[in-house]
């Protein structure tokens, strides 16, 4: 007998996931299991497999919803009915419009309406083919006194369930209250409830239930028959070739690699030659060279366009990667190993990660959707599921909590405060919902590009701002045989990007930022490194990199590599961070647990840094191939689902040691190691794509300091916040001027060595009038009075008030106030007609105002209201005390054991747990000379002393040092008062 059931993927409606429908389904008696979630086919592919383990005959479907109101069902009787469905619902979606009162006709999909809705539709027209109208169990005694069982409709046997039992009625509620926002209490039909008989029944009952209409189950079981679902799991589903046959996609990418060597090797290379023949023959005979060459092929575009990118992930690690320049990372020079990306064992799809400026990647996804077809593209689509503080924020408004609970039991759910009866039930909802769905989401850069339609797989949604976006999540993409390709974006490249062009701008010299190769060579680059002077800089700016690259004395690009994976939090957690240095400065005192691992991890000083010296010791000391140490790698990083195959790789590693004779000890520990380390470790492609950004940031900072701290600034993407970057530019030499409407443009921007901050940056001042003024000044010229400028400008009251406040009309030569006296004279509280000419000008009145005190606190707090920073003034002018601390940033190497008073301006802060589970923090502060220093905070000096927010600190503790980097532990310290604003 067939069901119908909703999951967990009919979003705030389902309140059971596929696998456990499935198992329900065979307890009570069910052979078939129809899935019919409400506007959506996101569970489709898992529901069938839960299916054939429970051995139930799977049909799929969707059940069509405009907002509250079911309009019918549709299921897919084989995978064109499935393509029609998803593209019946596709249209809508991606239009934003209602579904219709009545679907098309499909050719291969059967429709069932609700027998509620049936009377009314077959007053308009009949059923067609394939239709049905839909009889649940409790609806089935109406037929006694129906018209439509005398009139011969077809009638379908429709037990319809999306709960277990009271209890998921009960969570149902729930999610129906989450989904419209309102108090549980409020909930009525209206709010999409599921009808009575939503809990699962056993298949006798129904049976029951319905045997005096025996053509209710006929036609029920005639739908199985037509409709049984299947699907192969294996098969992939990319576009198969990228040139229209596989022999030709083959010579394609042989001719490019070998081209491609020439350039990046010369063509006598020996080992980059064996490399691209071995690689090449892999990516073969598995399938991929079709995947490779549609990559390189947008690589080309972008390219083309002078886009600039970065090919990072384990496709670094492919030669054949590199010599298509998909990646400029070199894995002969880095050891790479290609079976890290692809081998014959691996059972999931590898995929490139390509990295553009956030400006440029709409345009590269553009061309892929414009290049491969919107019916065969669409970005990858993600699940947002419920965790703890969004379950706890949901069912807390659901509950009626004020705001003030509510941010208390999210801050602090164990506290004994928040104890009560609506808290207990709130933790025990919020059980059952953990890891639910909630939201439909995009993956970060997951591009689809399918052989057959996508919507044979998918309907599409279309998110704010978006491209057509697939139902299921990467999981999903991958269980069917997809792979995606990541165009990702970052702020770190529409840096470098932009400092290339302010230098030509500023400067008048040409920047090739690729030029990587003499980046690692330079001197003053290698010294700008080893400081750690790296504010700004891709992934090296942290407080914690900047210490770890002065304690490696980091200065060349190996180094940078392992020090872009040693600070992942993994890898400093678990002490390897620690070893590692203390290995780089006293090589002398290492002992190697066994040969293999001094010879294998030399380079790293017997230290597992990358995923890859997980695959080295499984294959140099186990004897296990680099395609089964992949698949163990992968299995312990919880990416590999089976296992069965997992453990046996895992006897098969001790298995080989025995035979190798080594003790069983020794055996155990190098187990130990690469099973603590392998889940949280950071491929060495990854680590080297990301050193050659940081080089490439590195050289543009040390060479072009000012460009390229306003191209930071400009990104608004790194560690710090904007005014860190604003204080760095003056400290390397700009005259800064704040925003000005005779020569600021909407970004910051640079002329010598002056930088106006951008109008971008005014709090409150509108984007359109922003963009308004910079137009207006270019095509009618600098503004001269305060009069024309109103006039102009067309500006109001309240946005005029902001630009003099932040002396955004110094042009006028007037002080603030007096101009704030004419602002108010001139327009009052009207608004200006738009775009009304005067026919004469009346010349302005002029009024002699008295003298008006003025002092540079008043603009220091304007700034900061306005900004979020002073500028005319620093931090520590504003205090109330000359006191400058005893001891200046740059010298404290020099005071090493003694206690000093130190002064700075918070920065960042940073806290973890001790052993005992205690905070202690990390504070980066700036000194009175602009210096950083960074501060330990043990938690009894935490408690008695703790952060009290932004701003000035005077800091008392003890000088120390490890590996040659100072910090100062805090014994006490104290939030220094600012002058008070005049004006209040």
């Amino acid at each position: 007998m067939l069901a119908f059931v909703h999951s967990y993927y009919s979003l705030r409606y389902g309140t059971l996931s596929v696998e456990e429908l499935a198992a329900e389904a065979k307890a009570r008696g069910y052979s078939a299991l129809a899935l019919t979630d409400i506007n959506a086919t996101s569970g489709v592919f898992p529901f069938i497999k839960a299916c054939e383990a429970q051995g139930l005959q799977p049909l799929v479907g969707i059940e069509f919803r405009r907002e509250q109101q079911v309009l019918y069902t549709g299921i897919a009787q084989n995978h064109e009915g499935l393509r029609e469905l998803n593209t019946f619902l596709s249209s809508y979606l991606l239009k934003h419009q209602p579904l219709p009162e009545v679907p098309p006709a499909f050719s291969q999909a059967v429709i069932i309406y609700p027998f509620a809705r049936a009377k009314a539709l077959l007053q308009k027209q009949p059923l067609r083919e394939n239709e049905y109208v839909g009889v649940c169990p409790e609806e089935v005694n109406q037929l006694l006194y129906s018209g439509l069982r005398r009139n011969g409709v077809r009638l379908l046997l429709y037990p319809l369930f999306t709960c277990k039992d009271t209890e998921g009625v009960h969570l149902h509620r729930h999610l129906r209250a989450i989904d419209n926002n309102i108090l549980l209490s409020q909930l009525e039909a209206q709010h999409g409830l599921a009808p009575e008989g939503s809990c699962f029944a056993p298949c006798q009952a129904i049976l029951q239930q319905c045997a005096q209409f025996p053509e209710l189950l006929l036609h029920a079981e005639q739908l199985v028959k037509e409709a049984a679902f299947t699907f192969d799991f294996k098969v992939r589903r990319n576009k198969l070739t990228f040139t229209g046959t596989d022999y030709d996609d083959k010579q394609l990418l042989e001719k490019l690699a070998w081209d491609g060597l020439r350039n990046r090797y010369g063509a006598q290379h020996k080992i980059a030659k064996e490399r691209v023949a071995h690689e090449l023959a892999i990516i073969d005979k598995l399938g991929f060279c079709s995947y490779f060459l549609i990559t390189w092929d947008v690589i080309r575009y972008s390219m083309s366009r002078g886009f600039y990118h970065v090919g990072r992930g384990s496709g670094a690690n492919s030669v054949v990667a590199y010599c298509l320049h998909i990646t400029d990372v070199d894995p002969i020079e880095l050891d790479l190993y290609f079976e890290r990306f692809l081998n014959p064992k691996r059972t999931s799809p590898p995929d490139f990660d390509i990295d553009y400026s956030w400006d440029e990647r709409n345009e590269v996804l553009d061309y892929i959707f414009k290049r491969y077809g919107r019916d065969h593209t669409a970005l990858l689509g993600a699940m947002v599921t419920f965790q703890q503080s969004s379950i706890l924020r949901e069912l807390g408004k659901v509950y009626g909590l004020p705001k003030t609970e509510l941010d208390a039991l999210v801050a602090q759910p164990q506290a004994p405060a928040n104890a009560n009866h609506l808290t207990k039930e709130i933790f025990r909802y919020g059980q059952m919902l953990t890891d639910f769905p909630n939201v439909r989401s995009i993956h970060a850069g997951g591009v689809l590009i399918s052989e057959e339609p996508i919507y044979n797989y998918t309907a599409l949604d279309l998110p704010p701002k978006g491209l057509p976006t697939a139902q299921w999540d990467m999981y999903v993409a991958e269980s069917i045989g997809f792979e995606k390709l990541d165009i990702l974006s970052q702020r770190g490249i529409g840096h470098i990007k932009e400092c290339v062009q302010l230098v030509q701008q500023n400067q008048g010299i040409k920047v090739d930022a690729h030029d990587v190769a003499r980046f690692k060579t330079d001197e003053k680059v290698k010294e700008q490194l080893r400081s750690g002077d790296t504010i700004g800089c891709f992934y090296i700016e942290s407080p914690a990199m900047r210490g770890l690259l002065t304690k490696l004395r980091c200065d060349n690009y190996l180094s940078l590599v392992a020090a872009s994976s040693i600070i992942r939090p993994g890898v400093a957690k678990s002490g390897m961070m620690k070893t590692y240095i203390q290995r780089f400065h006293h090589p002398e005192q290492i002992q190697h647990l066994h040969p293999v691992m001094g010879e294998q991890l030399a380079e790293t000083y017997g230290v597992m840094v990358y995923q890859e010296d997980v695959l080295k010791v499984c294959h140099h000391f186990a004897g296990l191939d680099l395609a089964d140490a992949d698949v163990l790698r992968r299995g312990m990083s919880g990416k590999y689902r089976s296992k069965a195959e997992f453990q046996k790789l895992v006897d098969k590693f001790f298995d080989n040691c025995r035979a190798k004779g080594y003790p069983e000890h020794i055996t155990k520990e190098v187990w130990r190691q690469v099973e603590s380390f392998a889940g949280y470790s950071f491929s060495k492609a990854h680590s080297a794509s990301f050193a050659v950004e940081s080089y490439q940031s590195l050289f543009l900072k040390t060479y072009y300091p000012l460009e390229f701290m306003v191209a930071v600034i400009n990104n608004f993407g790194g560690f710090y916040r904007t005014w860190v970057y604003v204080q760095q530019t003056q400290k390397a030499g700009a005259t800064l001027h704040l925003p000005c409407v005779n020569h600021s443009n909407y970004y910051t921007s640079i002329k010598g060595t002056d930088v106006y901050l951008g109008l971008v940056h005014v709090q409150n001042l509108e984007q359109k009038m922003a963009f308004k003024l910079v137009t207006e000044r270019e095509e009618s010229g600098l503004f001269t009075t305060l009069e024309e400028f109103v006039r102009r400008s067309q500006i109001t009251l309240e946005q005029l008030l902001i630009l003099v406040r932040v002396q955004g009309l110094r042009f006028t030569g007037l002080d603030k106030k007096t101009l704030l006296w004419e602002a108010h004279l001139l327009l009052g509280h009207k608004v200006p007609a738009q775009g009304v000419a005067l026919l004469f000008q009346a010349p302005a009145k002029t009024f002699t105002l008295p003298v008006l005190t003025h002092t540079f606190i008043e603009d220091a707090y304007d700034e900061m209201e306005l900004l979020g920073f002073p500028v005319t003034c620093s931090y520590f002018d504003l205090l109330q005390t000359q006191e400058r601390g005893d001891v200046p940033a740059k010298d404290l190497l020099a005071f090493l054991g003694q206690t000093v008073r130190m002064m700075g301006v918070l920065v960042a802060t940073k806290y973890v747990r001790t052993v005992r589970g205690e905070i202690m923090q990390f504070g980066t502060f700036l000194d009175h000379a602009g210096d950083f220093f960074d501060t330990v905070h043990f938690p009894p000096s935490l408690k008695a002393w703790p952060f009290k927010g932004n701003g000035v600190y005077l800091l008392y503790g003890k000088v120390v040092e490890e590996f040659g980097f100072p910090s100062l532990e805090v014994e006490k310290m104290a939030k220094l008062p600012f002058q008070k604003d005049p004006r209040y």
